[in-house]
């Protein structure tokens, strides 16, 4: 089943009313920063070489409206060749609106996923067992401890319990602990967008996508935007050992952003990142469909804090940084047989949404078969210095 980009689909329900940056592909020219609105792209090349450099600015957003930047293409020209299965490559398209930025991400930020990271611990990456596990687990704990406060006296009171029972796990320690997980997600450039394929490491079979918000952030730890994000995830790889979470996480086109950044302005902000409603379907070539969602209201940190464990006097990032908030889904969904849970197969086709940021949608592949990654920092700079913007 394909699916069909249109304007109605992928911009924010409010379009009307958002600030959206992006980049796209101009053959014969490179990367470029571009501002959109429903009636088209516009080159902000002018104003900004990289996505990161505009975040720099003391009002991205103002500076953004205010732009006399030359218009592109319209807006449906480049959804019409968003799918990567059929590109064009002699016309433009939609690339990962992130650029020059560290991509972190944080972990165990919902109780829900929480518990699916101490089953996956438990079972060893065995999707056979996570039933049986989540059963024994639930058991101990309950599978609600949304009123634990992370960090929280209480929260210590509770670790000491749960150790005298022999089930504390690293993930909870991370979850209702002081110290939050950040981790390294991608790198620079990594990022695909989209209509791109994501891809999974061809020895995985318990996997999943992560639907996600993506706050933008400045070298000053200001949040100043945010987009949708898949934090495509390995569970059988993360759950045989936590020190393979690099491997569970970072693979070629294992991390796609987009379809924009949406700046923060006076119809959009923190508290709309806070109040959002995600929602994530899954479509297999064999009729197979998931339905998921997550609820920002759920998340045991705020979203700011999360930022100030990122980034701080500890932690610099002179490019500014992406940090993907988290998930509380966590599909238990049985695609294949009993116990069995939900993974992915190539050519499942991923849309994740949220009415203020539209929708991001994506086709699954095993991450050697997905287009390589050859467009890194090196040629990047080389392209700007010859288009004279560096």
């Amino acid at each position: 089943m394909a699916h069909t980009y249109t304007i109605e689909a992928h911009l924010p329900e409010d379009h009307a009313h958002a600030t959206l940056v992006g980049r796209i592909w101009q053959p014969g020219v490179g990367p470029v920063l571009v501002k959109v609105d429903a009636e088209g792209v516009y080159d902000l090349s002018g104003i900004a070489a990289t996505s990161s450099q505009l975040l720099e600015l003391d009002d991205p957003a103002a500076v953004v409206k205010g732009a006399n930047a030359p218009r592109l293409a319209s807006l449906q020209e480049l959804l019409d060749n968003a799918d990567a299965s059929k590109r064009d490559s002699t016309r433009p398209w939609l690339l990962a609106p992130i650029d020059l930025q560290a991509v972190k991400a944080s972990g165990v930020t919902f109780v829900a996923s929480m518990l699916e990271r101490v089953i996956e611990e438990q079972a060893r990456g065995d999707a056979g067992r996570a039933e049986a596990v989540r059963q024994a687990i639930t058991a101990v704990i309950g599978d609600n401890l949304s009123s634990v406060v992370p960090g929280s006296p209480e929260a210590a009171k509770l670790k000491e319990v749960l150790l005298q029972q022999g089930v504390w796990s690293q993930y909870l320690e991370v979850g209702i602990g002081p110290d939050a997980e950040i981790f390294t997600k991608a790198q620079p450039l990594s990022s695909v967008g989209l209509g791109d394929e994501v891809g999974i490491h061809p020895k995985s079979v318990w996997n999943n996508p992560e639907p996600e918000i993506v706050l933008a952030i400045n070298s000053r730890g200001k949040v100043v935007g945010a987009a949708l994000g898949n934090d495509v995830n390995l569970r059988d790889f993360e759950g045989r050992s936590a020190l393979l979470l690099g491997k569970a996480k970072d693979n070629n086109a294992s991390c796609s952003v987009g379809p924009f950044i949406r700046l923060f302005d006076a119809k959009f902000s923190i508290d709309d990142v806070r109040r959002a409603e995600l929602t994530m379907r899954v479509d297999g070539t064999e009729g197979f469909t998931l339905k998921g969602s997550s609820s920002m209201s759920m998340i045991s940190r705020d979203p700011l804090q999360l930022v100030e464990h990122a980034i701080g006097h500890n932690h610099q990032y002179p490019d500014g940084l992406v940090l993907f908030l988290g998930t509380m889904f966590a599909p238990t969904q049985d695609r294949f047989g009993p116990g069995q849970g939900f993974t992915h197969q190539v050519a499942d086709i991923v849309t994740i949404a949220t009415p203020r940021l539209g929708a991001l949608v994506n086709t699954v592949n095993f991450s050697d078969k997905t287009a390589p990654w050859t467009f890194g920092l090196s040629a990047l700079f080389k392209n700007l210095a010859q288009r004279k913007l560096i």
